[in-house]
């Protein structure tokens, strides 16, 4: 018979440290001076009434200054160098509380801090460790994990196949003067351009398009003193649901409505087995997303996995999407199992052992043979040899780990006595985790009816992701636009469509279409697009383009990849940031991923290309030696030459259907020949010899 610990919570404090001293007894006293890894010195500030260091508490949060010794060349780290401004990766002053659930009643604590200015009160952004620069962070303390390196192992794997989780850190951590053990110094998850890349929501925010967006919904306990926003029925009980953005007691009823209502929508949709692309599951969420984070929290077969600590977000405009992964501890094979906990078997769905299943979304959607079937195609990929999730790879990575942490191991042990015998733990788990891949691919089944997806030839053809501004139009951001061209022979269905990556949020109307040769444009502002441009916009995107780069994805409802490109403002890219210019792809059978395929386009005009019948058009002699003749059976209003690099390095109006231009002062090499005749675009390709 399983227990159901949904909601569990350890015993009192008495009968918990009772506990804690016979498993887990403490030894103090050693010496520490150095260590390979970075060393976070915590110093709390004086209370007056006792003239001790403030103690660390759940609440209200204590100040206090913090060091960060880390020699930038990466090599050994001494206590001592807390004096050398030169080794010190942060110096400043922070607040911080004792975090976490279950591991407060643990007596190596975590915790959860601030960096802040020198007034003590404003937040201050800064980079830790090379993350990008922000203000919240957390000192995970590794509990009740005799690995130390669960969590770490989980963030790591859901980066590298190409999510966001948080970034981290292995360190030692000395807090008023005591040796406190091994961390990982990581990123909280909040909303941030580098962590949750979704807008913040704001309370005024209560009508459409910016009640959308943006949300960090959680499934979890309510032990953290948050209240449940609404619970979802499972295959074993009931699921928490809670605010993590806007906080519980900033959300409004409309907010909290809406939010709502995708989960509904999700959980209907997919018990009734709905695929369409219009009222299926596949028309509130970002497809991807659920079946990456299905993958990570069953590989590990987290025990917490879908019932707490699960973590869902929202973009503006966007759909909902799972992750980030969280809390990992209770996972390869790992549980509580002084109190009889044992959950984490190679063997099992977590989804639906009968116990902390979750929502019941979550075993509908593998019971889709679609979803499954996107499940299977996926996890096949990145158990692949070379691919992260392949046991191999894994098994690298948890050496790398074990040789990283080597020496800080036997401190925390020596120092915490949770760490007995960590080269069988390490044994025991990659075992495990052979086991668990091999169990998976047994049971997840065939990919095959998914496997090779046919994708309409749409393709990124404008990026104007800084436009120039003037007398006129003064505000950059209202001009930006992308296109989309119909590279193909025949109309195309645009229903399910969707730029995919967050930062940028679209989705195609219900069976809206596009015509084969076709070019519409999506831009951030249809008003001022028109009036600039004398052209209608297709469509509106949330939020704006990046002015330096940004990956842009196409794809269909179930997340099939259409077209993909990121843009950078420096070179090799052509020039287009900022100076009139537009990024313009010269041909659409070209990889809009290379730099090459792109020019720097400035007309004031949009054109919408067409594909010119070759029979009325002739450039020769290609390649050019020293004059290339241009002709036309219709005039030619412009000519423009550029060189690989996108720069224009000539324009010619002729005004004629004739046209010799000289190549004798340019290099050999490539070269792009673009015509203007009406609204009709065409590019060639010359190479000067």
């Amino acid at each position: 018979m399983k227990m159901k610990i949904t909601n569990f919570k350890f015993p009192s404090t008495s009968i918990a440290l009772v506990f804690f001293l016979l498993f887990y007894g403490l030894s103090f006293g050693q010496t520490f001076t150095d260590s390979n890894l970075p060393i976070v010195i915590i110093s709390t500030d004086i209370n007056p009434n006792t003239n001790q260091p403030y103690e660390i508490l759940d609440d209200p949060r204590v100040l206090a200054t913090m060091k960060i010794i880390k020699r930038p060349d990466g090599t050994r780290n001494y206590l001592t160098d807390q004096t050398n401004v030169a080794y010190l990766n942060y110096n400043g002053r922070i607040n911080i509380e004792i975090r976490g659930s279950s591991s407060q009643d643990l007596p190596k604590k975590q915790y959860g801090l601030t960096t802040l200015k020198a007034d003590n009160t404003s937040n201050n952004n800064v980079s830790i460790f090379g993350m990008p620069s922000e203000n919240d962070w957390i000192l995970n303390g590794l509990a009740f994990d005799p690995s130390l390196m669960r969590d770490y192992l989980t963030y790591n794997l859901s980066r590298q196949i190409g999510n966001y989780a948080p970034r981290t850190q292995y360190c030692e951590v000395v807090i008023n003067g005591e040796y406190k053990g091994l961390y990982v110094f990581l990123e909280k998850i909040k909303a941030d351009t580098n962590r949750v890349n979704i807008v913040k929501i704001a309370t005024t925010d209560v009508t459409q398009p910016n009640l959308s967006g943006g949300y960090i919904t959680k499934s979890d306990k309510t032990t953290g003193g948050d209240p449940v926003a609404w619970s979802m029925s499972s295959y074993a009980g009931s699921t928490d649901f809670i605010h993590e953005l806007p906080k519980p007691e900033d959300v409004t009823a409309q907010q909290n409505t809406y939010i709502h209502s995708q989960f509904t929508n999700l959980a209907n949709a997919s018990h009734n087995n709905n695929t369409s692309l219009i009222s299926g599951y596949s028309a509130y969420i970002d497809v991807p997303s659920f079946v990456d984070y299905m993958i990570s929290t069953e590989l590990g077969s987290n025990a917490d996995g879908y019932q707490i600590s699960t973590f869902f977000h929202k973009d503006r405009g966007g759909k909902l999407r799972a992750g980030p992964v969280w809390d990992f501890n209770l996972a390869y094979g790992n549980d509580l199992f002084a109190y009889g906990l044992d959950r984490s078997h190679y063997d099992i769905w977590q989804f639906s052992n009968g116990d902390n299943e979750g929502a019941k979304f979550w075993t509908d959607l593998f019971n889709n043979s679609t979803f499954k079937c996107y499940l299977s195609r996926r996890w096949n990929q990145l158990t692949q040899s070379g691919q992260p999730m392949n046991a191999t790879s894994i098994n690298t990575f948890i050496d790398q780990t074990v040789a990283l942490i080597s020496e800080a191991k036997v401190r925390e042990q020596q120092r915490w006595n949770t760490v007995p015998n960590h080269a069988l733990e390490i044994s025991n788990m990659k075992t495990w985790i052979s086991n668990r891949i091999n169990w998976m691919n047994s049971h997840i089944g065939s990919f095959s009816a998914c496997q090779n997806i046919e994708v309409p030839q749409l393709v990124i053809n404008k990026i104007n992701y800084n436009p120039g501004t003037d007398a006129v139009f003064t505000v950059s951001n209202d001009m930006e636009f992308i296109e989309i061209k119909n590279a193909g022979m025949t109309s195309v269905n645009l229903s399910g469509v969707y730029l995919s990556e967050l930062g940028l949020s679209y989705q195609f109307p219900a069976n809206s279409t596009i015509s084969a040769g076709q070019g519409i444009y999506v831009t951030s502002n249809p008003t001022v697009f028109q009036q600039k441009y004398g052209i209608a916009a297709f469509g509106q995107f949330t939020r704006n383009l990046s002015n330096s780069k940004q990956k842009l994805v196409l794809a269909d409802g179930f997340g099939n990849v259409i077209d993909t490109v990121e843009y950078f403002d420096s070179s090799p890219w052509p020039n287009a940031d900022g100076n009139g210019s537009f990024l313009q792809l010269t041909d659409t059978a070209l990889d809009n991923n290379l730099a090459s395929s792109w020019i720097a386009s400035d007309l004031q005009t949009l054109a919408t290309d067409s594909f010119v019948s070759e029979n009325n058009m002739a450039l020769y002699p290609n390649p050019v030696h020293g004059q290339l003749n241009i002709s036309t059976t219709n005039n030619i209003d412009t000519i423009e030459i550029y060189d690989v690099y996108g720069k224009l390095l000539q324009r010619i109006a002729p005004k004629s259907n004739h046209l010799e231009v000289g190549f004798s002062d340019y290099a050999n090499g490539l070269y792009l020949v673009k015509m203007y005749s009406g609204n009709n675009i065409k590019t060639q390709k010359i190479i000067k010899q």
